[in-house]
């Protein structure tokens, strides 16, 4: 099965609120931190939601 890996590249300090939960839920708690998550239609829309704050590759 394949995977995504999100990075933090942006601080959520400004962010709106229901986004910093998104990114705390994705497990991203730090500035250019890595997480790998599975590729599935819940992981791509979180993603989505927070596009401008995280980077993601394929893993």
């Amino acid at each position: 099965m394949a995977n995504l890996k999100v990075t933090l590249v942006k601080s959520t300090i400004g962010a709106v609120p229901k986004h910093k939960k998104t990114v705390e839920a994705l497990g991203l708690k730090k500035v250019n931190k890595t997480v790998e998550l599975p590729d599935n239609a819940a992981t791509r829309g979180m993603v989505k939601q927070v596009q401008h704050l995280v980077k993601v590759e394929e893993a």
